[in-house]
Parts: C-alpha cells; sequence; structure tokens
C-alpha cells in the first residue's frame, strides 16, 4: 500500500521513481547528441599561443575541414576537392561577405593545409580563419 494511515486521512507518498527515469533518458540523449554539434568533420588541431578570441559575430561561418588523410569536409560532409571548390565559388556568388573556418587536423601535411587555405584565397573569400586550440596546461 503506497499510503500511510494516520487517524482517519491517508497520506500519499510521492514515488519519484518515473522522474529519476526520465531524467536519466534525457541525459543520456543529451550526451549523445551533444559531440554531433560541433561544425566540420573531427579532426585533432594543432595547438597555438596567443589566440585570438575572434569576433563576437552572429553570422554563422562554413568549416572547411582537412583530415590526416587528405580528405576535404564542407562542414560535415566529405567532398571531392574539385567539387569543394565549385561549391565554394557558387557559395561566394550568392554571399561574398561568408565567413570561412578551415579546421586541420594536426597531423595533416602542411603543403595540404597551404594548398586548401590559398584556394580560399583565391576564391575570395575575407579574412579566413584557422581553428586552433590552445596547448594544455601541466
Amino acid at each position: 500500500m503506497s499510503a500511510r494511515r494516520r487517524g482517519a486521512g491517508l497520506v500519499p507518498e510521492m514515488n519519484v521513481t518515473p522522474l529519476v527515469d526520465v531524467v536519466l533518458v534525457l541525459l543520456i540523449i543529451f550526451m549523445v547528441v551533444t559531440p554531433q554539434l560541433e561544425a566540420g568533420a573531427a579532426v585533432e588541431l594543432p595547438a597555438a599561443l596567443n589566440t585570438d578570441k575572434g569576433e563576437d559575430n552572429s553570422l554563422t561561418p562554413t568549416t572547411v575541414s582537412l583530415t590526416t588523410q587528405g580528405a576535404l569536409f564542407l562542414d560535415k560532409q566529405e567532398v571531392p576537392r574539385a567539387q569543394l571548390v565549385e561549391t565554394l565559388r557558387a557559395l561566394h556568388a550568392k554571399d561574398s561577405q561568408t565567413r570561412v573556418v578551415l579546421k586541420a587536423d594536426r597531423a595533416a601535411r602542411y603543403a595540404d593545409v597551404r594548398s586548401v587555405f590559398k584556394t580560399l584565397q583565391d576564391i575570395g573569400f575575407p579574412g579566413i580563419s584557422l581553428q586552433v586550440v590552445e596547448p594544455a596546461k601541466h
């Protein structure tokens, strides 16, 4: 019986098990979804000292990612280099002020990173950003 008798009336007891179940399910959902919110492909970013904190800009940049194997991603979709250039040209023609962030894996060849950066410059994007992380403090 879920209620105790006190004198003439019943005193209800609160069952919190369903509440705990719902909270745990929500926690699991957030743990699974949160890593998917990151823009671009998953790459291990290089560390840099004295990084810019970035502009407080409400525009969402387009992310170009370069993996260690040389694969290119536009936001989260892998694209061949020729198609990437065509897509970026169309994007720049649509809005010449579109911001672009280049995310390159720290193990990627410098020549590949520089080549992608040069391609973005040749298309005409203003102020291409390189995404890095701050080094870990020991």
